[in-house]
């Protein structure tokens, strides 16, 4: 019985206008309850449902998989510096050796001779890695990153976004993703 899919496990993709998703990292999705008041509100399109059904006395509906805003949101132009961004910039991996545990920022230019916290001076390290490099910097430290840091655009976080795709996918929102992991099947 469909009804008896918990209702937590029915989130809705959010695609735009033009039926893209929002973001592909972190996917653009809404829990089944703001979904279901942006129908009610007329401020979403349905594209599919699922067979989960929802009631009230005088009210009653399949929960929506996949809707599409009625009104255009142009994405952003530039990301925002964030530790989130910054793993996904360098794919959460560490940049000296590669490892994908206990990660951290790194200054290029270390804080104490005047680095700053900005894209071009950050990168994603392991702990033992930035533990290893310390105050020093790259020449004193002999170590070189595998990717020097740079300021991404929107379109470079979000192909990085593809190669990690979320651990819940619907079989109706096949149709608007595409994630690169596919390819490698």
């Amino acid at each position: 019985m469909s009804d008896r899919i918990p209702l937590e496990q029915c989130p809705a993709l959010v695609l735009n206008s033009d039926f893209r998703p929002l973001s592909h990292y972190p996917l653009s999705i809404w829990c089944w309850q703001d979904s279901v008041k942006a129908v009610i509100l007329n401020r979403v399109n349905i594209v599919s449902n699922y067979s989960r059904e929802i009631r009230s006395p005088s009210f009653q509906m399949n929960l929506p998989s996949v809707i599409s805003l009625k009104s255009y949101i142009k994405p952003n132009r530039n990301p925002i510096f964030s530790r989130f961004n910054v793993f996904l910039r360098d794919k959460f991996s560490c940049q000296y050796c590669g490892s994908g545990n206990d990660l951290t920022f790194d200054h290029l230019v270390p804080r104490s001779h005047g680095g700053e916290t900005t894209w071009e001076n950050i990168v994603t390290a392991c702990s033992p890695c930035n533990v290893r490099k310390g105050g020093k910097s790259l020449k004193d430290s002999k170590m070189k990153p595998y990717n020097m840091p740079k300021i991404p655009t929107m379109a470079d976080l979000d192909k990085c976004g593809r190669s990690f795709p979320p651990n819940f996918l619907h079989d109706s929102w096949t149709d608007f993703l595409y994630w690169d992991i596919q390819l490698e099947k």
